[in-house]
Parts: C-alpha cells; structure tokens; sequence
C-alpha cells in the first residue's frame, strides 16, 4: 500500500473534522443567542411588572397618606374649633363677671358719696360746735384771767413751777435715802464677802529675792568653776544670762538676775556640774540645755498642778505652759502663781457668795496675770499682752473682760470684772504680800509726779494705778492743743530715759478750755 492511499483518507477525515466544528461553533453560538434573547425578553418583562407594580404601590400610599393628612387636617380643625368655643365661652362668662363687679362697684361708689355727703355735714356741725365751744371758753378764760388778775401763761407757769419744786424736792429726798440704804447695804455686804473670802483663803508671805546662792563641796571648786584664764565662768554666764558672784564667802557661790526662770536654770546647772565634777565648756553648754528643757517640763507640770487644784477643765494646753511659767515671775517679791491661784480662790469665793458662775470666777482669776508670763518678750502692759493671749485661745469674752479690767485700764462692766478687782486688790495688798513698803512706794510715785511737773505748762500731775499712769494737767493758755500731743511724747521720752520700772506707764495730758468773766 502506497503512501498516497494513506494520506488522502487522513486529509478526508481531518477536513470532515473541521467542516462539523465550523458547523457546531455556528449552531452553538445561534443557541446561545437564542437563548440570551429569551432571557432577556424575559428579564424586561419582570422588569416592567416590577416598575408598574411599583407604579401601583406609590399610588396607594399617596392615597392613603392623603387620606390620613385629610383626617389629621379634619381632626385639628375640630379640636381648634372646640378650644376657640370654650375660649368664647371663658371671655363670655368674664364678661358677664365683670359686668356684675361694674355694677357691684356702681353701687358700691353710690352708697360711698351718700356717706361723704353725710360725713362732710357732719363735720360741718362738729366744726359749728367747737367754734361755739373755743368762743365759750375763751370767754371763761377771760373771765378767769379777771378774776385772778393774772394771764393765762402766767397762771400756767406759776403751777408748773410749784409742781416742778415739790417733786424736785421728792425725789431728792427719795434718791438720797435709797442711796444711803443701797451704800450701807453694799458696804456691808461687801465686808462681809470680803472678809469670808480672806478668812477661807490662807496664804503664805512671800520675800522673793534676786539671787540664789549655790553651795560648794569645798573651796576648791570655786577654782574649777572659773576655769583657765575664766572661761568656765564665761560659758556659764553667756549660756545662763545669769552673773555668777565669787566672793569670800566660803563654800558659797551667788547667783544674780532679775530673771529667775534664767536664775533657776543656772542653779540647776551649777549643782549638776558640781555633783559631777566635769565642768568645760562644752559640759556647760550641755547640762545647761538639758536643765532649760527640764525646767520647761517641770512648768508644765506646775500649770497642770495649778487647774487641777482649781477644778479648771478644758483649758487650752499653751495656757497652761504659760501659767507653769508663773511660777517662775516675781512682781515686788510676790510669786505671781501664788498670787493668781489666791486670787483665783477669792474670786472663786466671792463669786460663790453673789451667785456667779464660781468655775468662771476662778478661771478668770487664774488668768488675770497671765501675760506677766511674756512680758518681758513682748511689748506692751501685762494687762494688754494677757487679753491678747485669751483672745488668740479663745476665751470666754466675759473672763477677758474681766482680764482686761482688773486694773482699771478699762471700765469694768460686769460683775465678774469687779470680783477679779477687788480679789487682786486683796491679794496684793494684804500684810506679808509683796516685799516693796509704803516709803519706797510714795517715792516711787513722789519721783514720777515731780519729773512730770517739771515741764513748762504743767499745771499739776497725779500717779495713779499704782504708777502705772500719769495723769497731767496743762494751763490752757501756754499749751495749745496741738502741744499736747507733743508734751505727751516728750514726757513718756523722759520717762524711758530717766526712770526703771516694770511694764510701761501709760502718760495722759489733759487739757481744758476755761472761760472766765466778772460781773460788775
């Protein structure tokens, strides 16, 4: 078999392939078209029935919406249509109210001008009669007047006079009478008070010194306590504030200041020192801080001693540090703890027999020098530094009064304030009490009033609160009254300068205008 015969079936075959693949590809693809076609036709359709049905729906809703906003229109205009009814209906029945007030008021004003008419004759006729009664009775009076020969204000005063004397001289006699029996009844009520309250309360005499003498083992130490070239002597009197006098008196030395919470601390310091043999610098300085500290422990305790034994509660711990602090403050040789705890026991006394408040009178008393605790650290009178002090702590208002009046620098108000006076004044005054005696007290006084006098325009001067104050009198014409403010500085100038006392002097120049003429 040749090679042709094979070739010519294969060409046949493969060209019968192509020719039923061309003819499939064309019926393939018009089925497809076909069949694109119909789904399409189907598609626009469904589409156009979706639209209408929509078309439809819409329809329907804007019916019904139409509906519903024809409705909601029917039913406001009905709810307006009932509200402007009851509002017609509301000014309807305030008009027909108003009507019948117009008329209420109608008859009202009628029924008032029928009144004023008969009111207003009234008058007329009252106004007839007191014309007719003022012209009878000044005829009587004329009458009157004739009869006693005298005018009517003549008449009136003569009678006001005689009235005016006989009680001027009634009360006089009423006033003298109840002042004389109130004196003696408060004289001797005062006594009796007084006296009860001294004789309840004992106290000791007190003669407080300036110094204090510290004993020695031996003479030897007074060596040891000058030290090298003195500095032992010198570290212990820098760190005291204390003079330390060695004399010849044996196994003694002596102390001096007129502090004696610094005089108590350099005792102390000293006697330690002592007993312990070791005395340098550096040991001084030490045992001194450490007795400084001690002592401040032991006011403490000494002011809380002080209001237990008062029964004084709820008193602020600073207050009670500074009382402790008393204990160490002298004023003319009295202890003023001692001498505030017996006031505060009189008043507490006094105040029992007149009915006040007893815990109030002993506190008022406890505190009434409590700023003689600073004074010497701040300026100003003890009597201003102590309110200040209960001021801060808050204080009763009544016991700070009282503070403020125990030495007249203010008017004392209340009863309280005169107790608080008069048992300091006890206190202060009794026998034994202070150390300072009548002659060098008049000299005191004598001294302040001659320097006061001794300025040019001076009239006369007067010490008073125990020469606390100076009261001066100035002739009127040699100072002016702007001199007067001059002269009273200059005489507190002179006063600082020339005078040692305690606290401060309070200077007060009076002047007064005069006027005088001679009848000729």
């Amino acid at each position: 078999m040749s090679i042709t015969a094979i070739i010519v079936p294969v060409l046949v075959v493969v060209v019968v392939a192509a020719v039923c693949g061309v003819v499939c590809f064309y019926a393939g693809m018009t089925y497809r078209k076909r069949t694109a076609e119909a789904k399409l036709g189907s598609a626009e359709e469904e589409a156009k029935r979706i639209v209408n049905d929509a078309i439809k729906a819409a329809e329907q809703k804007r019916k019904e919406t139409i509906i519903e906003a024809k409705d909601e229109a029917f039913k406001l205009k009905s709810e307006a249509d009932k509200e402007i009814k009851d509002r017609r209906a509301e000014v309807s029945r305030q008009e027909r109210r108003m009507d019948q007030k117009e008329e209420a008021l109608d008859k009202r004003t009628t029924a008032v001008e029928r009144k004023e008419e008969d009111l207003k004759k009234r008058a007329e006729l009252v106004e007839a009669r007191l014309d007719e009664l003022e012209q009878l009775k000044l005829r009587q009076t004329e009458k009157l007047e004739t009869i006693a020969a005298m005018t009517q204000e003549d008449a009136r005063a003569v009678l006001l006079k005689q009235i005016d004397d006989e009680l001027t001289h009634e009360k006089a006699m009423r006033v003298a009478a109840f002042q004389a029996n109130m004196k003696d009844e408060c004289d001797n009520l005062a006594r009796d008070m007084i006296g009860q309250a001294i004789a309840r309360c004992a106290a000791d005499a007190t003669s407080e010194a300036t110094v204090s003498v510290v004993p020695l083992p031996s003479d030897e130490m007074k060596g040891r306590i000058i030290g090298r070239e003195g500095r032992n002597i010198r570290a212990l009197e820098t760190a005291t504030g204390c003079d330390l006098i060695i004399d010849d008196t044996p196994e003694a030395i002596t102390l001096s200041s007129f502090d004696q919470t610094r005089r108590e601390i350099a005792r102390l310091a000293l006697e330690r020192l002592i007993a312990d043999g070791r005395i340098h610098p550096a040991r001084i300085e030490e045992t001194v801080d450490k007795c400084r500290r001690e002592l401040e422990l032991q006011m403490k305790r000494e002011g809380e001693k002080a209001v237990m034994d008062l029964g004084i509660h709820s008193l602020h711990p600073d207050l009670v540090k500074l009382i402790g602090r008393l204990k160490y403050r002298t004023s003319y040789g009295q202890n003023v703890l001692s001498h505030s705890l017996e006031v505060a026991w009189l008043a507490g006394l006094m105040a029992g027999e007149l009915g006040l408040n007893v815990q109030q009178a002993r506190r008022a008393g406890l505190l009434h020098d409590i700023g003689k605790a600073l004074d010497h650290e701040i300026e100003g009178s003890h009597v201003q530094i102590g309110v200040d002090i209960c001021k801060k702590y808050r204080e009763n208002p009544a016991v700070i009064h009282a503070i403020e009046a125990h030495h007249g620098d203010v008017e004392p108000k209340t009863p309280l304030a005169f107790v608080i006076m008069a048992a300091d004044a006890i206190s202060a005054a009794r026998p034994g009490a202070r150390r300072e005696n009548m002659e060098s007290y008049i000299k005191r006084l004598e001294t302040l009033e001659s320097l006061c006098n001794s300025f040019e325009g001076v009239e006369s001067s007067y010490a008073v609160q125990a020469g606390r104050e100076v009261r001066i009198l100035v002739q009127p014409d040699k100072i002016s009254d702007d001199q007067v403010i001059l002269l009273a500085r200059s005489i507190a100038k002179k006063i600082e300068d020339e005078l040692d006392y305690p606290g401060q002097i309070k200077v007060s120049v009076i002047r007064e205008s005069r006027a005088t003429e001679y009848a000729k």
